[in-house]
């Protein structure tokens, strides 16, 4: 693929016909929604993209969190609000509404959970493996959403219902301990 203004282009020749445009570090940096729609760069992984922008959720976690619930929950409100804008944008210049570089979603989503894991190593990895498994399995309602819903919209709103299915995990499972 090559970067040729905002937008990806096919390579003239060279270019298997099932390639999914992969977006560069150029595309990264050409807009500020591309910036965090990709992750901060975490979506720019060859394998699993999704895993690793869900891991970029943490650091910005730990900097929301010591500055207080308040400004915790209207950042991450923001971030989730923006993120319609954000993966939409990105999302037509890539053309692919929900490409898999698009990691927002999972680092936006992926906050609304957090708060509510143990805070311990075990509670934050508990929650980013259930975290992980919904929004990869895709139980119902996730999967029909997933496919109806589109634009950024559609790309927010199956992560959110991911984190409502670990939100009740982590329920669960401290009402068992």
């Amino acid at each position: 693929m090559r970067f040729t203004g905002a937008r990806l282009r096919p390579e003239p020749r060279g270019c298997a016909a099932g390639d999914l445009m992969r977006p560069t570090r150029q595309f990264l940096f050409a807009h500020p929604a591309h910036f965090l729609a990709l992750g901060f760069g975490s979506g720019l992984a060859a394998i699993a993209p999704g895993t690793w922008g869900t891991l970029a959720a943490f650091p910005l976690y730990f900097l929301l969190s010591a500055a207080g619930g308040a400004i915790y929950w209207f950042a991450t409100g923001l971030a989730l609000l923006a993120g319609i804008w954000i993966c939409g944008k990105t999302g037509r210049a890539l053309g692919v509404a929900d490409h898999g570089g698009i990691v927002w979603d999972e680092i936006a989503a992926f906050l609304l959970v957090l708060p509510f894991a143990p805070p311990t190593w075990w509670g934050y990895l508990l929650a980013f493996l259930l975290f992980r498994l919904f929004d990869i399995w895709k139980p119902f309602p996730i999967a029909w959403c997933d496919g109806h819903l589109k634009g950024g919209f559609g790309v927010m709103f199956d992560d959110v219902l991911a984190a409502g299915y670990s939100l009740l995990c982590l329920w669960g499972v401290s009402q068992w301990l």
